[in-house]
């Protein structure tokens, strides 16, 4: 899934950076609060992590205006501020979750994917399609009763594929969600493609992902 990352510390924007890619999470980095707000505008994030203190506008009035503007996009705010009023100031103004610095990493991550599930309409806690599933908290994928061994790269494009199971989602799409930039050879996507087919589909004789010509690639809700 795709995070924004608000962070002026450079250092631990980076380290986020490289933590939350090794969990398979597309990640894009701003380093003030007017580049986070104009980013958080302009992009189709899954979820925007969110310092408190920063240069150029705070995190609490990035939150603020974003959710004026009726963006709902999931925000967990990281703050040094611990005091119980610093963080019912972060929540009233529209974050959907509050961290202290400094914190555990494997807590950060598990909270991130909680926020990905909080809408249990549009992010079940497992994915299915038929009997494909996909549990991210886990890291766990099935056929039936067997497990399916990804990387972690295969991991996440079978979770975006999976969230947008049904629909036709091109090459820039998946590029943009499951890679970290558009400049990435698209023929990468058709390569991870062939991957997954080999693992979640051809063992089974099943056709679930496809292939939509000049489009893109579909998910079959039903797993094929």
């Amino acid at each position: 899934m795709r995070v924004l990352v608000v962070e002026d510390e450079r250092r631990m924007a980076a380290a986020l950076q490289r933590g939350l890619q090794a969990e398979g999470f597309a990640v894009d980095l701003a380093h003030d609060g007017e580049q986070g707000l104009h980013q958080a505008r302009q992009g189709d994030y899954d979820v925007v992590v969110l310092d408190i203190m920063l240069p150029r506008l705070s995190g609490y009035n990035v939150c603020k205006q974003l959710r004026a503007e009726d963006n709902w996009v999931p925000i967990l705010m990281l703050s040094a501020k611990d005091g119980e009023y610093d963080m019912a100031d972060g929540l009233d103004l529209g974050a959907d979750d509050y961290l202290t610095k400094p914190f555990s990493y494997v807590v950060l991550v598990a909270r991130l994917r909680a926020l990905l599930r909080r809408d249990a309409g549009r992010r079940p806690a497992v994915l299915t399609a038929g009997d494909l599933s996909l549990d991210p908290a886990r890291r766990r994928v099935q056929r039936g009763a067997s497990a399916v061994e990804l990387t972690p790269r295969e991991f996440a494009l079978l979770e975006y594929l999976l969230r947008r199971r049904d629909e036709v989602v091109s090459k820039a799409e998946i590029l943009e969600h499951v890679w970290d930039t558009f400049d990435t050879d698209p023929n990468v996507v058709e390569v991870y493609v062939g991957y997954l087919r080999r693992k979640i589909d051809a063992p089974f004789r099943r056709n679930a992902l496809q292939t939509v010509r000049g489009a893109g690639y579909r998910l079959a809700g039903d797993g094929g």
